[in-house]
């Protein structure tokens, strides 16, 4: 539902869009992150401890997990459409999702990408590394680099290689385009 509903939107917004712009748009809104911010923004983990007894254990920690947020989120989501229908759901969707969508539709949100497509044309690929994981197995932080011709242009962290890697992407194009400046 929480797919039909972004994709329909996008459709309907950018009619000129190619499919993968669209597809682009559509995978950063409804992202795990997304969903946990859009989850965390209104209230879900509220709504979850509400109903636990005080002393069941793990109470905070696992209803405070990104990932079981933003599922429960997409359960409240699935529930509306059954009680309400498509467009209903849609609209609800929508609103909740809003600042998500206009990120994703105004700003650089696959820096890989934009940083694979800037070195292209210059026959250059970005390397990326593992530079280091730490913290305890339910909460791990990864630091990757990458390396445009051998020379490290970006570092990053994040909860998952991938969004370290994003970090690292991100810095990278702004030091490119610094570079690119000076020249």
């Amino acid at each position: 539902m929480l797919g039909l509903a972004i994709s329909s939107t996008f459709f309907r917004r950018y009619p000129d869009s190619g499919e993968g712009e669209l597809a682009r748009l559509k995978a950063f809104v409804v992202s795990r992150a997304s969903c946990a911010e859009v989850a965390e923004r209104l209230g879900v983990w509220n709504l979850m401890t509400g109903e636990m007894s005080a002393s069941e254990p793990g109470r905070g920690e696992s209803a405070r997990g990104r990932a079981i947020v933003g599922n429960a989120l997409e359960a409240l989501i699935g529930a509306v459409f059954l009680t309400f229908g498509f467009e209903q759901a849609r609209l609800a969707v929508v609103n909740a999702f809003e600042d998500q969508m206009c990120h994703g539709a105004t700003g650089h949100v696959d820096h890989k990408t934009a940083l694979q497509e800037l070195l292209a044309p210059k026959g250059l690929q970005p390397e990326y590394r593992l530079a280091a994981e730490s913290g305890p197995a339910h909460a791990r932080v990864f630091s990757s680099e990458v390396s445009v011709g051998g020379t490290i242009r970006g570092r990053g962290t994040g909860t998952t290689i991938k969004m370290s890697e994003q970090a690292a992407a991100k810095e990278a194009l702004a030091s490119l385009s610094e570079s690119a400046g000076e020249n």
